[in-house]
């Protein structure tokens, strides 16, 4: 079993900051491609970034340029730097991991961008 844990959430003006942190734990071996994903109230659940073993990193349109995944496997962990926030940014942020077959999952963080 492998444990995610996020970091990082909160509230935020518009055009603001934050990095969100995603520690995995656990039975780690052969951990390959990490991400975040996020889920608003009344929508389904998208992918906003994943990063593979070796860096290559994927984004949602609505947030390239914006956005940075980044990953240190030294230390098992992803992180998220989220700029230029926008009020449609708000929701709930998951980190997820795939180790072989398997597919973990953290238990979110909420991120709430003002206007």
């Amino acid at each position: 079993q492998v444990q995610l844990v996020e970091s990082g959430g909160g509230l935020v003006q518009a055009g603001g900051s934050l990095r969100l942190s995603c520690a995995a734990s656990g039975n780690i071996f052969s951990l390959g491609a990490m991400g975040w994903h996020r889920q608003a109230p009344g929508k389904q659940r998208e992918l906003v970034a994943s990063i593979g073993t070796y860096g290559s990193t994927n984004y949602a349109d609505s947030v390239k340029g914006r956005f940075t995944i980044s990953r240190d496997n030294a230390k098992n962990t992803v992180y998220l730097q989220m700029n230029s926030l926008k009020p449609e940014d708000t929701a709930v942020y998951y980190c997820n991991a795939e180790q072989l077959v398997d597919d973990y999952w953290g238990q979110g963080i909420q991120v709430t961008v003002s206007s």
